[in-house]
């Protein structure tokens, strides 16, 4: 008898439970969810010590640790909060039968391509990111929590801009 994976969650079940968290977060901590300033602080930990001179002499990093008391960057919670989330999706998808390697794609595109798209989409949009201070979950979902207009712009931006840009790339994810 083969193990077959659990159902996905309700999808508004799951959204109203990722509001909660957002709340919660919020009046605990004062701040909202994000994952950019986690990766970042990943990277500059990685950059502290795989490059300690280049450290050492960038004006970037010296602001950086002069504003921290240096401290390593593997301190903030942001790290934890993606640690956490990483941690947590893979219990998940252990619980729920789902943990494999697969690519997904459609019929029309190359292994290759796939994996080219999905790299320069996740660079291109950690580029934007750090130009709007924020990832999706930081600048739109708390800033939209709050009730702050740059959230909204950012959600409709995203959504907008999503919308629009899938018609060019329809054709490959369709039959």
């Amino acid at each position: 008898m083969e193990n077959k994976p659990r159902p996905y969650m309700n999808p508004y079940l799951a959204g109203f439970f990722l509001g909660m968290v957002l709340l919660g977060t919020i009046y605990i901590t004062g701040r909202g969810l994000g994952a950019s300033g986690g990766v970042k602080d990943a990277m500059l930990a990685g950059v502290k010590n795989v490059a300690p001179s280049h450290w050492e002499n960038t004006a970037y990093y010296q602001s950086y640790d002069a504003s921290h008391e240096g401290e390593s960057p593997l301190k903030s919670w942001l790290f934890f909060e993606v640690a956490g989330v990483f941690l947590g999706a893979l219990i998940s998808g252990i619980i729920s039968n789902r943990v494999s390697l697969k690519l997904e794609k459609g019929p029309r595109i190359t292994n290759r391509s796939r994996l080219i798209f999905a790299a320069a989409g996740g660079a291109l949009f950690g580029f934007g990111s750090q130009l709007g201070r924020g990832c999706t979950s930081g600048s739109a979902l708390s800033g939209m929590a709050v009730f702050s207009f740059g959230g909204i712009i950012t959600m409709l931006a995203i959504f907008g801009g999503a919308y629009m840009l899938a018609y060019f790339f329809r054709k490959l994810w369709l039959s």
